[in-house]
């Protein structure tokens, strides 16, 4: 598998800019020659659960004086540092994210290589949609290991780093996580010491930006810490699209005795936006004259969380910990959002209403000793989530409207909306057990193993629907139960002091519904069912990926290079009918595949010079489908070809500066696991940015960013018909004092 990957991808690698191809591969094999050497014994490092304290507000889980390399990773189920783990992560440390400017999630995930942006259209809302490696994966993302409630705006202002696992992991997220999937570590107290850091932008487009994160060693043995966020700014060149945000995270910890730690943590969000829904399709090219079509006292986009956490750590004896963490969350998303349709020749409104309930609880028993000649660490974990979701519409009329795409001063738009009750009610229950073992039998040889089975209850009620052909689906409601085991297996090899290779093989499955988002638009993820609207038993998707890589931690552990050839193939998959708007769909009729090569770089390069880069290059084909004209076909919203970096070089002591490169080859338009419709095509881009920063004293710092430098063209995701075309970004720049104390 790995030599007809690599050589089937080769001849596509002139299509990224060169600069980024070269310069990686020639810091790959400078650092590495020097590096291949008889391997020495070595001894086993101590597993490290909890974090070492926060110093100064420093990212705990990076590398010490590399900011840029996450040394491990937050979820305690991850018992090795990443440069052991026999998988494809991608770690975005704090500075990374600071540096960047950038301040919503999407825009982060959105920038690293493999993963693209799904559109807001039809049967799933407006809110972050991501698809890692060609897999949609907007109910994959989780906070400090929990699974996160709802499809909303996700902000930045709090957390420490965000950890991106590639490829199938069930063993550890559960149902879903096909092209891997999202965890995003907030900021925790620390009894380390107590800091402050105020930090106030302003910028282009009415950017206003202020944050506050303060850390309160109260004791020795008790700590809080406080983050609060307010921003307003318009869309740079969508105005007057805009986005207000309002957040704050309180979290505390308590060492309640020599052996106990509880830690809490309650997150508040609201954002009350004007989204853009974008442009649209002209002769199979977006139309960048289109402007913001939506109207005020009409559109809105308000998001809303209420998150509560709640921790338990006890170590029962030198070596067996138990940790037991729940969740209680609210998340609320609700839209109304215009186009022009071209098609139409009419404004269309796009509306939804979401809201979710969240209860999460997870145990996990660590056991870390030497058990004959062998180190294992022992995880067995069980779970619990109940996740319920009503969602319905809005109902728009029109008293008077005028449309101008080109010119929103000649637009006007007069009416009333109303929000409907609901159209659908969703009750996900699921119990899950897990067994997970890292066996070190020597310094060079380490074997990880994982099963876990998940069983859930899945209770939908949909409410009478009117279909296209002007036939009524009646009320309906849909009950229906089921069980599937998945695992994960990896081995790492380390002949050397500072490198390994590594194989692994992973699974996960996905459930008919199983986008709780979607109601029942089967070609959406939601729950398919026949031409009657009545529920047909369908098996769980079934993936399966296979990796081989290697890794090498340089620069007297400063450096991390990674590189893996993978194949991702997902069987059993339930496809949209012939018309995906239905609800009837083709149940377990599909089978695609992606495959491909990764590379990554994080840390330090010099001393002076920190990288973050990464570039994949993948192909995608529908091998089975309903409709053999799909067959061959691509996955849609897919970049073969994707490429990041992120420089900084710290010029004096005081000054440093440096600047981000994103690049995405073309895309086509579709559904998930349908097959693209290749007559719709964006076309790739390259998109620069730039920051610097002076330090003036120890606690007054000064950065600058300036973000898509050359105000590049440039559009992130499509709608399978065109109607709807995201904008990226215009030019824009901002200035940050920050303060520390």
């Amino acid at each position: 598998m790995p030599s007809q990957v690599l050589g089937s991808q080769q001849t596509n690698i002139p299509c990224l800019p060169s600069c980024v191809i070269s310069s990686l591969a020639l810091a790959i094999s400078a650092a590495i020659t020097p590096q291949v050497m008889a391997a020495e014994e070595v001894n086993l490092t101590p597993l490290l659960i909890e974090d070492r304290g926060i110093a100064a507000g420093r990212n705990p889980y990076a590398e010490p004086d590399a900011p840029y390399k996450a040394k491990r990773l937050s979820d305690s189920r991850q018992v090795r540092d990443i440069a052991d783990t026999p998988h494809t992560m991608t770690v975005i440390t704090k500075e990374v994210i600071e540096e960047s400017g950038k301040t919503e999630l999407k825009d982060l995930l959105s920038a690293q290589p493999g993963i693209t942006l799904g559109t807001g259209e039809g049967g799933n809302s407006f809110g972050d949609r991501y698809i890692i490696r060609g897999y949609e994966a907007r109910n994959d993302v989780y906070t400090d290991g929990l699974r996160d409630p709802g499809l909303i705006t996700r902000e930045t202002f709090a957390l420490e780093q965000v950890e991106i696992s590639k490829g199938p992991n069930s063993t550890f997220a559960g149902r879903g996580s096909t092209g891997g999937s999202v965890n995003s570590v907030t900021k925790k107290a620390s009894q380390a010491e107590s800091f402050t850091t105020l930090q106030g932008g302003l910028g282009t487009d009415k950017y206003k930006r202020f944050t506050l994160d303060t850390n309160q060693a109260v004791n020795e043995d008790l700590a809080i810490r406080f983050n609060a966020l307010f921003s307003d700014a318009d869309i740079p060149d969508r105005a007057p699209a805009a986005e207000q945000r309002q957040g704050a995270l309180l979290s505390g910890v308590l060492q309640a005795t020599d052996t106990l730690k509880i830690s809490a943590d309650y997150y508040h969000f609201r954002g009350d936006d004007l989204s853009d829904a974008g442009t649209f399709l002209v002769d199979g090219k977006p139309d960048n004259q289109v402007k913001y079509v939506g109207q005020d006292g009409l559109d809105f986009q308000d998001t809303a969380a209420d998150i509560f956490t709640l921790k338990f750590d006890a170590d029962l004896t030198d070596d067996i910990r138990l940790e037991n963490k729940s969740r209680i969350g609210q998340t609320e998303n609700n839209y109304i959002i215009s186009a022009y349709s071209k098609r139409r020749g009419s404004l269309r409104s796009f509306t939804g209403w979401q809201e979710n309930d969240y209860i999460g609880n997870q145990t996990n028993l660590i056991i870390d000793k030497k058990l004959g000649d062998s180190r294992h660490t022992i995880i067995a974990g069980i779970e619990y989530a109940n996740e319920k979701t009503k969602a319905g519409r809005y109902t728009v009329t029109t008293d008077s409207v005028t449309i101008d795409p080109y010119n929103p001063d000649n637009s006007s738009w007069k009416g009333t909306t109303n929000r409907d009750p609901s159209r659908t009610e969703l009750e996900l229950k699921t119990v899950s057990a897990y067994l997970m073992d890292t066996v070190t039998f020597s310094p060079q040889w380490e074997l990880f193993g994982g099963v876990r089975y998940d069983y859930f209850d899945y209770d939908m009620w949909a409410a009478a629907r009117t279909n296209r052909d002007g036939s009524i689906t009646p009320e309906k409601e849909y009950s229906f139960s089921d069980g599937f085991l998945n695992g994960h297996l990896g081995v790492v090899y380390s002949p050397w002091d500072n490198g390994n290779i590594y194989a692994s093989w992973s699974t996960s499955s996905n459930i008919n519904g199983g986008e709780a988002d979607a109601g029942t638009n089967c070609g959406y993820g939601g729950l398919c069912s026949d031409s009657d609207g009545n529920y047909k038993n369908a098996d769980p998707e079934q993936s399966t990926n296979v990796e081989l890589g290697t890794k090498w931690n340089l620069m007297n552990e400063k450096l991390l290079l990674t590189a893996a050839v993978f194949r991702t193939t997902k069987d059993k998959v339930i496809e949209g009918g012939s018309n995906s708007y239905e609800s009837g769909g083709s149940l377990n009729t599909g089978k695609n595949r992606v495959e491909g090569i990764e590379l990554g770089l994080s840390g330090n390069l010099t001393p002076k010079l920190s990288a973050q880069a990464g570039i994949a290059i993948m192909d995608s084909e529908t091998l089975k489908s309903y409709n053999e004209e799909n067959i061959g076909k691509p996955k849609a919203n897919f970049a073969e070809q994707s490429a990041n970096l992120q420089l900084k070089y710290q010029a004096t002591p005081r000054f440093a500066f440096g600047g981000t490169m994103t690049y995405s080859s073309e895309i086509f338009g579709g559904q998930p696991d349908t097959a693209a419709r290749t007559s719709i095509e964006l076309d790739g881009y390259t998109v620069y940015d730039l920051f610097a920063s002076y330090q003036f004293n120890d606690q007054l710092s000064l950065r600058a960013n300036i973000q898509n430098l050359t105000d590049e063209d440039y559009y992130t995701a499509v709608y399978r018909g065109g109607s709807i075309v995201y904008i990226g970004d215009g030019r824009s720049a901002n200035v940050n004092l920050i303060y520390k104390f």
